[in-house]
């Protein structure tokens, strides 16, 4: 049984606990929920919050900051929900843009950009381990391995959009569950759980109130900006470019810095590779959503192309409008589709699509995971062509070594001792300044 249902003042003191300790990416972050929602403070059963929780896997963004804000909405509603995620956001989001601050004024000194020299061998690590656990979970049968493995060929070597994969994916799965089961690996009934969290009836006209409310909320800063500066400014651009990743961005965190990674890097030019692995790793050592790394890049976008005097303004501008754009659709998936989803918590269909869209998540961070180690551990590469296959090849001769070497003692610290996310990030930018100011 659950415990009875919090005040909204106690509810927020644990939003804010979550937010401050929610370290160590999407699936630490689930895993702290779980524990403080489920185990201790009992306000929602097991079921519900798997769920809550596989529906918001199927939506665009990142899941961690949805499911927060969908199981704020079940406890409080509307104010819930906002409670939730923007607690959940805040903290990281503060702590994100001083180290944008940081980095894009003092990066040039030997110990700091050994610093993030250090951070980016500890994100290799941690894409690889969240690679492994998504994995396990995601890939439990053959043919969900065979689909992970086509979804990784088709965004890498055949550079397939994002969202027509993840609609193959969903469409396979539905096919491949009512044909052969055993293949999907989903049980026959759904999870129980006679004692759920009640919710609304969904209804029309709020779904269109929250729709304008939300949409227009959303649309504004982007709407203002075209209006005002032009779609040629960098503030149009970020505002239309996040706006996009918002949409068509499925799977999760690390789905997302897949794409944006490439786009920003290669389409947009806005930041340098590495430059995108020392927003992750300084995404990696902040609480909140990892997807927090997208203010990063809006602030160095800003930073250095927006013309305001001081730099650090258009920066902060640009950080705070990735953040806006990227983070305001969620409240409005949420909140127009909680009440109707809640009312499909049966529906095996369902289960069979979100089997066959998280097998293909693992493609797509092995995509991620293959794509920061080609840039972080050499300096060049070279576009290599097979027939309908395209891939971004790296010149052998181009080896950091360095980087090679501190990449495979983080590899072994996460795999073999098992060392803990703050351990591993210390004593990886501790080892990079070490490297390079001994260097220099």
């Amino acid at each position: 049984m659950h415990s009875p249902r919090p005040s909204f003042a106690e509810a927020a003191r644990l939003w804010l606990k979550i937010g401050l300790l929610g370290f160590g990416g999407p699936a630490g972050q689930i895993a702290l929920m779980h524990r403080l929602l489920v185990e201790e403070k009992k306000w929602i059963g097991e079921a519900q919050f798997l769920h809550a929780l596989n529906f918001c896997m199927l939506l665009p963004g990142p899941e961690a900051q949805q499911l927060a804000t969908y199981i704020g909405w079940l406890l409080h509603r509307g104010k819930g929900a906002l409670v939730a995620g923007l607690l959940f956001i805040l903290p990281g989001l503060a702590v994100i843009l001083s180290l944008s601050a940081v980095y894009m004024l003092w990066r040039d000194v030997p110990l700091i950009s050994g610093l993030f020299f250090g951070l980016q061998a500890a994100v290799l690590a941690l894409v690889i381990e969240a690679l492994r656990k998504v994995a396990a979970k995601a890939a439990k049968t053959r043919f969900l391995m065979l689909l992970a493995a086509l979804a990784f060929i088709a965004i890498w070597a055949l550079h397939v959009p994002f969202p027509l994969i993840v609609l193959a994916a969903a469409i396979i799965g539905l096919i491949a569950g009512a044909v052969k089961p055993g293949w999907m690996a989903t049980a026959a009934g759904s999870p129980q759980d006679a004692d759920v969290l009640p919710s609304p009836p969904p209804s029309a006209g709020q779904s269109i109130g929250t729709l304008l409310i939300y949409g227009g909320l959303w649309a504004l800063p982007v709407v203002a900006s075209l209006l005002l500066l032009g779609d040629g400014h960098i503030f149009s651009r970020i505002g239309l470019f996040f706006s996009e990743m918002a949409v068509v961005t499925f799977g999760g965190a690390y789905a997302v810095l897949a794409y944006v990674g490439q786009q920003a890097v290669q389409a947009y030019g806005w930041l340098l590779p590495g430059e995108m692995l020392h927003g992750l790793g300084l995404a990696e050592t902040t609480p909140g959503p990892l997807i927090l790394v997208l203010s990063f890049v809006g602030f160095v976008a800003g930073f250095r192309e927006a013309g305001i005097d001081p730099p650090l303004l258009g920066g902060l501008l640009g950080g705070l409008l990735a953040t806006w754009v990227t983070f305001a659709p969620c409240f409005l998936w949420i909140l127009l589709g909680a009440p109707y989803v809640e009312r499909l918590r049966h529906i095996r269909a369902l289960r069979d699509a979100l089997s066959g869209i998280t097998a293909a998540v693992v493609g797509v961070i092995l995509n991620l995971a293959v794509w920061f180690a080609l840039h972080a551990l050499f300096k060049q590469s070279s576009m290599l062509s097979l027939g309908p296959l395209h891939l971004d090849w790296p010149l052998w001769a181009s080896l950091d070594w360095r980087m090679a070497l501190l990449s495979a003692l983080a590899l072994v610290a996460v795999f073999r001792f098992k060392l803990a996310i703050g351990w591993l990030l210390a004593g990886a930018a501790l080892a990079g300044m070490l490297m390079i100011s001994t260097a220099s």
